[in-house]
């Protein structure tokens, strides 16, 4: 592994659009890879549920059913995890391609979020809080498992859209090495989408980490499950010396279709945690007594 920790990291604010064929998909994601790696990008970040334009590739009376879709969608799973591989390979960058709706062995449905290597090699992440919408309507069930995901420039960590306002979970990674937390996120409201962000801010607050967030963008009627997508792709980091005043690195215009790039250097985690004007990561969880 490179020690080098400085790369630049592309946020996606993606577009979900209704596709006529498979070979279309394949165009769009090309074009939306080849411009950030074109840019310089190492690491590259695509949002929540950003896969679930696929179903339209499926007739009406799938992609306007909630449980359809999900059986429909996993014919196409592995052309999905073998374009990503492929794309990665061959732009010799990282992919973290939002999140997919995987069925499991057991019948059962997780909101899984792959990480692609340039090596050809690949790990996922699932989601571990569900939304109310996803638990009462859609039937996705939540994973149980915090991982790290290795790459050249150190261990990231994932927090799926809700999972970022749990502070538990990033604290769990950052513990365990991680410097950079990615956000990949899906919300239909002004409210959604701030609930994340705010959930994003406050763990690079008190982890003195990175953290990235990347929403679906933009409106698809046709959809049941993706129909309304607001956000903004940001990277927000500590709030401390040798970070923006506001802990906002990076943020794109709201519900516009973009990259959103980054600078970062994970290497300066560690002397802000040392060095900083507080000492939020060090100082978390102190010996408080309520009465």
């Amino acid at each position: 592994m490179s020690e080098n920790k400085a790369f630049r990291l592309a946020v996606a604010q993606y577009d979900i659009g209704f596709l006529k064929d498979w070979s279309e998909y394949e165009a769009k994601v090309s074009r939306w890879i080849t411009e950030a790696a074109g840019q310089g990008a190492k690491v590259l970040l695509f949002p929540e549920y950003f896969s679930m334009e696929l179903a339209s590739l499926f007739p009406e009376e799938v992609y306007k059913s909630l449980s359809r879709q999900l059986v429909a969608l996993q014919t196409i799973y592995p052309d999905f995890l073998a374009l990503y591989t492929e794309q990665a390979k061959r732009s010799g960058v990282y992919i973290l391609a939002g999140s997919f709706p995987a069925q499991q062995d057991d019948g059962n449905y997780r909101n899984r979020s792959w990480l692609f290597r340039p090596d050809g090699s690949s790990d996922y992440q699932d989601k571990l809080q569900m939304t109310r919408f996803e638990n009462e309507q859609w039937l996705i069930t939540a994973g149980s498992e915090i991982k790290l995901l290795a790459t050249e420039f150190g261990k990231i960590g994932i927090n799926i859209c809700y999972d970022s306002e749990f502070p538990l979970i990033a604290r769990k990674q950052v513990e365990a090495g991680a410097d950079l937390i990615l956000v990949p996120s899906c919300t239909d409201t002004l409210a959604g989408y701030h609930r994340v962000r705010i959930g994003c801010q406050a763990r690079a607050l008190e982890n003195q980490c990175y953290v990235a967030q990347s929403p679906t963008v933009g409106l698809a009627p046709w959809s049941e499950a993706v129909d309304v997508n607001i956000g903004a792709a940001a990277v927000y980091t500590p709030v401390d010396y040798g970070y923006p005043d506001n802990g906002v690195l990076a943020i794109g215009e709201m519900n516009q279709a973009q990259w959103v790039y980054a600078d970062i250097d994970l290497s300066t985690i560690a002397k802000v945690r040392e060095t900083g004007q507080v000492f939020n990561f060090r100082d978390w969880g102190g010996q408080f007594r309520c009465l």
